[in-house]
């Protein structure tokens, strides 16, 4: 088992006769919670929503999500699965979807429920994943967003922040971006889009995607193209960066609360 993969599905074992596979895509406010994952006398965005669904239908539940976020990151569409008894010939899923948002708002929201085919896995048939990282570059920070972007005061280069990215795109081993798997684990990963956008007023938003993550490779890969921004590296680091394996040749790592899980593709 590696730091990425779910718990064996007890719950689900004890469950008897046949299952409904529940889909759901959940938008949170990972501020308040120790991250995405269940944890013993932790509050976690699993750990809260198991304990509603088990409130809902009776039983517990054990979640498999598309991706685990670290403490105080965001989602606007993380996936994730459970199994649960047919209890019936239809599945309520609007019903389920109602009640676990009267239960879970206002810092989770279900925003979809539906019955998916049992092969269907939340983490490993995703094909990719999309995040986003904001930033707020000006010297009057948002009270209203601060729960959400990073401030950063001294002006940034735009220019060459995007001309950074570049180096990003296609399949490369990502050690120097990410937190080694305590089991050994592959680190390459291929990324399909890495862009920065002015979307006005001081805030910059960076998108980011790929087939998939390791742990803490977005904030990463944001605090140095910030460093590249503020003039502490260049542009034409990067590739070199990438190419070293290194991770102390990368820049800090970005605050959590700037970064959101937006979208996953199967």
């Amino acid at each position: 088992m590696t730091l990425f993969d779910e718990p064996p599905d007890a719950d689900t074992a004890a469950l008897s006769g046949p299952l409904y596979r529940v889909r759901m895509v959940v938008a949170y406010d990972g501020g308040p919670f120790r991250g995405f994952a269940a944890q013993p006398n932790v509050k976690t965005v699993a750990g809260v929503m198991a304990e509603a669904t088990r409130k809902v239908l009776g039983h517990p539940v054990t979640f498999t999500c598309a991706g685990r976020t670290d403490a105080g990151v965001h989602a606007w569409g993380q996936v994730v699965h459970f199994d649960t008894t047919r209890s019936g010939d239809d599945f309520d899923a609007t019903g389920l979807r109602r009640s676990l948002n009267k239960l879970l708002h206002p810092h989770i929201v279900v925003r979809s429920v539906d019955v998916a085919p049992e092969s269907f896995d939340a983490r490993h048939s995703a094909v990719g994943r999309r995040y986003r990282y904001t930033v707020l570059n000006r010297d009057v920070p948002d009270p209203f967003m601060g729960r959400y972007v990073w401030h950063i005061e001294d002006a940034l280069d735009l220019p060459s922040m995007k001309l950074a990215c570049d180096p990003l795109f296609g399949e490369h081993d990502f050690s120097a971006f990410c937190r080694r798997p305590p089991d050994g684990g592959s680190t390459v990963r291929r990324v399909t889009n890495a862009e920065w956008i002015d979307t006005g007023d001081g805030f910059l938003r960076f998108e980011i995607a790929a087939n998939a993550f390791c742990h803490q490779m977005v904030r990463s890969i944001v605090g140095t193209l910030v460093e590249v921004g503020s003039g502490r590296k260049r542009a034409g680091d990067i590739a070199g960066i990438i190419r070293s394996g290194d991770r102390q040749q990368a820049g800090q790592l970005a605050p959590p609360q700037g970064l959101s899980l937006w979208q996953v593709l199967y």
